[in-house]
């Protein structure tokens, strides 16, 4: 339960971001139905939510829902200009920022009332600032935990401010909607259904084993503690990425060879480029992967040497990946896969070793074959860098399915993917 004293930690969430900026560069597009993408439906601005329109959805689809639907291919150097632009104004209040993607982030104003006023006067200034100042809508949630306050901000949508105050914690979050709790998807939120549980209320009702039994020890718990607004995590700001990671929903996928190599190549594409790009190599690989019913498996490694070798990653995380599947032999099919490194390490330039012939060449960034990688993945770099992601890569991955988008966009969802250092 939460402690006394204020409320003071905000979570500040732009409205429909991708589509809003649309609007905002095109004012053409302002207070019609947008959609960032076209084969598939990257965000959706409110008017097209409006018609059903979501993100993930097939582009026919979506026209189908809503004939005047707008697509627009997107602007993403804008996005994250615009994006970085708020945080500068979040900054101005307290250093204790800790952004969790592009178009969200906590603060804790603990520090701050003193300068600025209490917390709501603070959120009030943040919401005026960022719409004088960079154009754009921004609900604010204000609590006394990060789960209450990011609840708060999903009730304040569109472009409104939600303070909880201390002592009537549970009495907000009785009534809601249990997919509002931090980490109910559409698959958890059917299963509680099935129990009979549909609000938040219902849900912190329910004995912890209960919950334990149908959703699993460790996300029964987490739940269970959550509905009661039972969140001890502080807000901390200006952390260091300790993993970099990417992911790929896949629907629901036969977990047959090809799709899985060629889904850990793209994956390893971008998280070895992102390394690099950061003079960065890393000793832990880890995989996570989900299967129907949102259970989740993860495997890890941790290797002698530090690598950033695309291939090398794709390797490895091959081999973990099988070996979570052999691990799980009755699950055929698999709705997403994750690859991260960890226990980074800085790597300007590749040590040359001498050929000694022992240990695996291909974990060893310094044997002939690791320096062959490496000299490869910096060509592909440098072509990259002055033509674009599309003038050159490896053939599983141009011929991959999850080119359907496009990785700019990837990018910055993407950038909330990486862990930080605890």
């Amino acid at each position: 339960m939460s402690g006394p004293g204020p409320a003071t930690i905000l979570h500040a969430d732009l409205d429909a971001f991708y589509a809003s900026v649309e609007q905002l560069l095109d004012p053409r597009l302002r207070g019609k139905p947008v959609a960032v993408g076209g084969g598939v439906v990257l965000a959706a601005s409110y008017e097209a939510k409006a018609f059903g329109v979501a993100a993930g959805m097939a582009g026919w689809r979506a026209r189908q829902l809503c004939p005047k639907l707008r697509f627009v291919a997107g602007h993403f150097r804008q996005y994250q200009q615009l994006g970085d632009q708020v945080v500068d104004v979040l900054g101005h209040y307290t250093p204790n920022v800790e952004r969790i993607s592009i178009d969200e982030a906590f603060l804790d104003v603990a520090g701050s009332t003193h300068l600025f006023g209490s917390p709501a006067a603070i959120a009030a200034q943040i919401r005026s600032r960022v719409r004088d100042e960079v154009g754009l809508a921004v609900s604010v949630g204000v609590a006394g935990t990060k789960h209450l306050a990011k609840i708060a901000s999903q009730v304040a949508k569109p472009d409104g401010l939600v303070v909880v105050e201390r002592g009537r914690e549970l009495d907000f979050l009785r009534p809601l909607p249990v997919e509002l709790v931090w980490g109910v998807g559409p698959a958890t939120r059917a299963q509680l259904a099935a129990k009979g549980i549909h609000t938040i209320g219902e849900l912190a009702a329910t004995p912890t084993p209960l919950l334990q039994g149908l959703l699993g020890q460790a996300v029964g718990a987490k739940l269970g503690a959550l509905a009661t607004d039972r969140d001890p995590r502080r807000v901390q700001g200006g952390r260091r990425a300790a993993s970099v990671g990417a992911q790929v929903a896949l629907g629901r996928r036969w977990a047959e060879p090809d799709v899985i190599r060629g889904t850990l190549a793209y994956l390893a594409d971008r998280v070895a480029g992102r390394l690099r790009a950061a003079g960065q190599a890393g000793r832990t690989i880890t995989v996570r992967v989900r299967f129907p019913g949102m259970r989740s498996v993860t495997r890890s490694i941790t290797l002698p040497r530090p690598v950033s070798a695309t291939l090398t990653l794709t390797e490895v995380a091959a081999e973990l990946v099988a070996g979570a599947l052999a691990d799980n032999s009755s699950e055929r099919q698999i709705t997403l896969l994750a690859v991260s490194v960890s226990h980074l390490v800085g790597q300007p330039a590749v040590q040359l070793e001498l050929p000694l012939g022992f240990g695996d060449e291909r974990l060893r960034p310094g044997s002939e074959i690791g320096a062959a990688r490496s000299a490869v993945d910096q060509a592909v770099d440098r072509v990259r860098a002055r033509f674009g992601r599309e003038a050159v890569g490896y053939a599983t991955v141009a011929l991959s399915d999850e080119r359907r988008v496009p990785d700019e966009f990837r990018e910055l969802a993407e950038s909330s993917l990486a862990q930080p250092e605890g």
